[in-house]
């Protein structure tokens, strides 16, 4: 049955005729390659059809069913589906027929399913949490005192969200759609090997208040300590002041729970402010002035600026810019200083953070705002039915192939997907500055050396390119890369993450002498962090990994974490488990109780601060 190695031996007892004794060779119900061939562990095998249909495991199932989302050509699923089912089967001639059966109904099926099970749109969404139970980690319908929430959480999230979020960063992409759809929706992510954002959780709700974020998220997090009790985030990166630092930050309940700090993604109200300017003002020179503007007064958080006047500086030098200046004053000023005192306050995240954050929303909103579905958006079958499908077999996919190598061609678009990895490829003599006064960079094109890109007041987040890409509001490669060499130049200013790192450290430094006990512990947490980076620093310089290694100090860890499953460490994570160790020591808040995040380059300034 299905190559299925079980085997026994049948012995007759004499002095006993009514029994017989079992001897196995094999008892469990595995081929010889280890996999379960059938029986109650295989739940896709069960019934009278499993001796003469091929073995067909959940992954290959998962595979088969993505690619066919996803638009691939039936021929191209077929010869795929056929190289997994062969690696459980073996060279059975019967394989190909039966999967290209197979192959064509699950084709049909999927095209002929619908996500409105009810014309009712309320009845529809009922149904399908009824059917999908094992998806949904929180459902509430509407009622008179209590709005709708509905919280998605595949098995395939649930296993991503422990593998790569336990002592790693979840970011927050919220409020997507409030616009357009019926009811926005909140994506919390986690970052994977290569630092991309993958969606391990989709909330779909028009309530941020507290106690209504709190619930959804109690309910994930019991989720994910039902399997993994020890799971851990080590920190929280949030896009909207208004909807996610309240409840996170105060609550004591979430604080309990997630014991972890918040971070700031500055990515949103950077695109937002690009965006508008290049939609309303037509100039690109203005274009770059303003948003270079803007650019100064997020810096100048730090320098002891006057808000007050540097706003109606830019007021009366753009008055001129009548369309961006009312939206700027309906929009950001009456905000505006709340936003500059949370970032002041909450540590940011880097520019590979913001980049990756990016890419799953650009993502996103191509998957779910396609012509051909306008007409549905308000409904909310159709996005659950959306998020379900295409988009989570695009991310299945992606990394199928990022760890199997079997779809080279997927696995180089995922790679290639965010602007930080795009960065990265170029290189650092393809970018050249103005030798007069630096006031921009120029970067050669890698497909034609013949055309550039310019990028205006290099060295800072907020600088401009005029890349098509860019002027569409998103993070390019060519600002990304210019940045990265500057930030290696001594007279360009550091990145808005590292500044905060830098403060923060500072502050330790600037308790009270009369204070001696905290004074102390202070200074010790200061120590033990720069200890930690100079190390960093050590073997990011060095070509001998193993020589840095053999001057370490011998650490033992737990059995537990070191049988664990490795997540991505970036150079911040060995600062974020200095942080978090002592706060599991101390009870209440500490003054340190952030998270940072820094580049390499970002690290060796921070000890030369030092």
């Amino acid at each position: 049955m299905r190559g299925c190695t079980c085997n026994f031996v049948v012995k007759r007892l004499y002095a006993r005729p009514s029994l017989v004794l079992l001897i196995y060779n094999e008892r469990r119900h595995v081929n010889k390659a280890g996999f379960v061939c059938h029986g109650p562990l295989d739940k896709d095998a069960i019934g009278p059809g499993a001796k003469k249909i091929p073995y067909v495991c959940s992954e290959i199932q998962q595979q088969t069913m993505s690619m066919i989302y996803l638009g691939i050509p039936e021929e191209n699923v077929l010869e795929k589906h056929i190289e997994g089912v062969q690696r459980y089967c073996g060279p059975d001639p019967k394989v190909k027929t039966h999967a290209s059966q197979y192959v064509q109904k699950l084709g049909m099926i999927i095209k002929r399913s619908t996500q409105e099970l009810d014309l009712d749109d309320e009845a529809s969404i009922r149904l399908w949490a009824e059917r999908n139970k094992k998806s949904i980690f929180f459902y509430r319908d509407t009622s008179e005192n209590e709005p709708f929430i509905l919280g998605i959480q595949t098995e395939w999230q649930l296993q991503q969200m422990i593998r790569f979020g336990h002592r790693n960063i979840i970011a927050a992409d919220s409020t997507f759609g409030i616009k357009r759809l019926k009811y926005p929706l909140c994506t919390l992510l986690v970052f994977d090997s290569r630092g991309h954002a993958l969606p391990v959780a989709w909330i779909i709700t028009r309530s941020i208040a507290k106690p209504d974020v709190t619930i959804w998220m109690k309910s994930l997090l019991d989720r994910v300590h039902s399997v993994d009790h020890g799971w851990k985030a080590s920190g929280f990166i949030v896009d909207d002041a208004a909807a996610e630092i309240e409840p996170i930050r105060q609550n004591a309940l979430l604080v309990e729970t997630f014991s972890c700090p918040v971070l700031f993604s500055l990515w949103r109200v950077r695109r937002s402010w690009l965006r508008h300017i290049v939609k309303k003002c037509t100039n690109i020179e203005v274009q770059r002035e303003i948003f270079k503007r803007l650019g100064q007064i997020v810096y100048g958080i730090w320098g002891g600026m006057d808000l007050n006047v540097a706003l109606e500086e830019l007021l009366l030098d753009c008055v001129d810019q009548t369309s961006f200046m009312q939206y700027f004053k309906d929009s950001w000023l009456p905000k505006i200083e709340m936003w500059l005192e949370l970032m002041k306050t909450v540590p940011l995240s880097s520019q590979e953070a913001s980049g990756a954050i990016e890419a799953y929303h650009v993502k996103l909103k191509t998957r779910l705002y396609d012509d051909s579905h306008l007409g549905s958006l308000q409904r909310v079958d159709w996005l659950v039915h959306k998020l379900t499908t295409e988009l989570h077999s695009s991310y299945w996919l992606d990394r199928y192939a990022d760890e199997s190598d079997f779809f080279p061609n997927v696995k180089e678009d995922y790679m290639a997907s965010t602007s930080w990895y795009r960065a990265l490829q170029i290189p650092d003599a393809s970018v050249s500055f103005d030798e007069k006064d630096q006031l921009f960079a120029k970067v050669l094109s890698q497909n034609d050396s013949s055309q550039s890109k310019l990028v205006w007041n290099p060295g800072s987040e907020f600088a401009h390119c005029d890349c098509e890409w860019a002027l569409q509001g998103n993070l390019c490669k060519h600002v990304i890369k210019v940045n990265m060499i500057c930030g290696n130049m001594p007279h360009y200013q550091s990145s808005l993450s590292f500044q905060s790192l830098k403060t923060m450290l500072m502050d330790l430094w600037k308790k009270p002498m009369d204070d001696s006990v905290s004074m102390d512990l202070s200074t010790a947490w200061t120590l033990q962090i720069l200890d930690q980076v100079q190390k960093l620093v050590e073997l990011d310089d060095s070509n001998n990994i193993g020589l840095v290694v053999d001057n370490m100090p011998l650490k033992w860890a737990a059995k537990r974490v070191r049988t664990s499953s490795p997540g991505r460490h970036h150079e911040s994570d060995v600062i974020n488990e200095a942080l978090m160790t002592q706060d599991d020591k101390k009870d209440g808040k500490t003054p340190m109780k952030h998270m940072v995040t820094a580049s390499g380059s970002e690290l060796r300034l921070a000890v030369k601060s030092l």
